[in-house]
């Protein structure tokens, strides 16, 4: 499983006129079917009147293989959707959607011309795509004193950790999420910071 992956920050649109018709293609960040649902929506809205309106998307980390889903929205079986879902799964990105909006204008193009002109403007979009590394976190809890809260946040900080939740008592409970890859240098790091005293609890 992926710790880490890129994720788009920026959405891009790249317009093309294949033959006499108008593809539009919209990369944006989707890490849901119902994120994904809005913006095709949003997408529909925009471009009235269109013949076509294809899409794919990859919802979850790039290697998923249950959160995606395609659709020629009326196209010919196969010549739209899942090329396009092809497209985004060989990019290497996570969260990822695409729509294109296709104008027809008169020309017919065939299977393998649908193929080629529903996935060019992805392949150029992608590379240009501005990213963002997603770092994976999982759940940890930590029990400190209130002289120590500093220092543990601080270190926790430096951790790339996100505290999610402090309970203040007779001590302060901390929740918080942490990457795996840093899970055993924060061990070692309470460790000298408290003469072992401090150890957190990683949820499996």
């Amino acid at each position: 499983m992926l710790e880490s992956y890129s994720v788009p920050c920026e959405d891009i649109v790249i317009e093309e006129e294949i033959k006499h018709s108008r593809f539009i293609s919209f990369l944006f960040h989707c890490d849901s079917f119902d994120k994904f649902k809005l913006v095709l929506t949003d997408i529909k809205r925009d471009y009235p009147g269109a013949s076509h309106y294809c899409s794919a998307f990859v919802a979850g980390a790039p290697d998923d293989s249950v959160l995606i889903g395609s659709s020629d929205d009326g196209e010919p079986a196969g010549s739209a959707g899942r090329p396009m879902l092809a497209v985004l799964q060989g990019a290497n990105i996570g969260e990822v959607g695409a729509v294109v909006v296709r104008y027809y204008g008169g020309t017919k193009l065939g299977v393998g011309g649908l193929v080629r002109a529903y996935t060019s403007g992805l392949r150029q979009g992608l590379v240009q795509l501005p990213t963002r590394l997603k770092q994976l976190r999982y759940p940890a809890k930590l029990h400190c004193d209130y002289a120590q809260l500093r220092d543990v946040e601080h270190l926790l900080q430096q951790m790339d950790a996100v505290i999610i939740d402090k309970q203040f008592a007779a001590a302060v409970d901390i929740v918080f999420e942490i990457g795996r890859q840093q899970q055993a240098l924060l061990c070692e790091s309470l460790a000298t910071l408290s003469q072992g005293s401090l150890r957190p609890e990683f949820e499996l």
